[in-house]
């Protein structure tokens, strides 16, 4: 459940990156989405196989949060 809310919480952050002279704070966005894949990795092992629904879906969350934030970070030199 955690990194579900770390995820959501890095998406809106992300989203803040997206504009234009702000894209320099993806800079501390991947790092933070980084912290919620590994909440989210120790809860995958940590958890019975049947309910690993939360852990997979912050994982994935958090991943797409850090791809999506790279890319922007990529396409502005990280400074706009």
């Amino acid at each position: 459940m955690i990194s579900v809310l770390w995820g959501i919480v890095a998406m809106v952050l992300m989203f803040v990156g997206l504009v234009p002279l702000l894209g320099w704070s993806n800079w501390l966005v991947i790092p933070f989405a980084g912290v919620g894949a590994i909440i989210a990795g120790l809860g995958f092992m940590f958890t019975a196989r049947e309910k690993r629904g939360r852990a997979k879906a912050g994982l994935v969350l958090n991943a797409i949060v850090i791809v999506v934030a790279a890319i922007r970070l990529s396409m502005g030199g990280g400074i706009i």
